[in-house]
């Protein structure tokens, strides 16, 4: 940039240095002055925009790319609530994901897990080949092969279940099979209590009377 500048002026020495009757000395000073000057005024404040812009781009950049990850082989996980456990999962490999906006669990398995009732007793297990948990959600989702049975002997089969800390309640909008010792029920669009004991299958497709 300045380099530009001194070749610029090196003409005007040279012509301001030639004798020249036909050229007024202030005439051609005024017009390098209107020609020379806009241009070193606008080429500096470009110059200072680019870099503050280029800056703001590379930081929004690395924010966006900043992520902790942790990885952990056989894994046993505790969620408590209110001092006391809520859940128990266990896993081959787990690995923790957190970002400014999301923190996440992701757990390979064979996945095994336990929920304990308010007493402190395990009220349901299940069974999976792999979890995610969201911490932000206070949500645990299993996927492929789920199976889930309670102590009271109900079980639950589905390729998706989604387990909510808030409202300890599993969902599931795929199908599902529910087996109690009295019954048989299968369907799509899940939504009941982890011990089984109360849900509605929102499309029944059939139904089994067990002797």
């Amino acid at each position: 940039m300045h380099s530009s500048y001194r070749d610029s002026a090196m003409p005007e020495t040279a012509i301001l240095e030639q004798p020249d009757q036909n050229r007024p000395k202030g005439l051609l000073r005024k017009w390098f002055a209107v020609f020379l000057l806009p241009f070193l005024v606008i080429l500096p404040l470009s110059c200072t925009d680019l870099s503050r812009y280029d800056e703001e781009q590379i930081r929004a950049t690395l924010n966006d790319s900043l992520i902790t990850t942790t990885e952990s082989w056989d894994v046993e996980m505790v969620l408590m609530q209110d001092g006391s456990t809520r859940m128990y999962i266990e896993g081959s490999y787990a690995i923790n994901y957190q970002l400014k906006d999301r923190k996440e669990t992701r757990i390979s398995g064979p996945v095994y897990v336990q929920i304990f009732d308010s007493l402190g007793s395990v009220e349901t297990e299940a069974w999976s080949k792999r979890a995610i948990y969201h911490e932000e959600d206070a949500e645990f989702e299993l996927f492929d092969s789920v199976r889930v049975q309670t102590i009271n002997d109900r079980f639950l089969f589905s390729d998706y279940l989604k387990w909510s800390q808030d409202t300890d309640r599993i969902t599931s909008p795929y199908f599902v099979i529910i087996i109690t010792p009295t019954d048989s029920i299968s369907g799509r669009g899940f939504d009941g209590l982890t011990d089984l004991s109360s849900y509605t299958i929102t499309e029944p497709r059939g139904r089994l009377i067990i002797d």
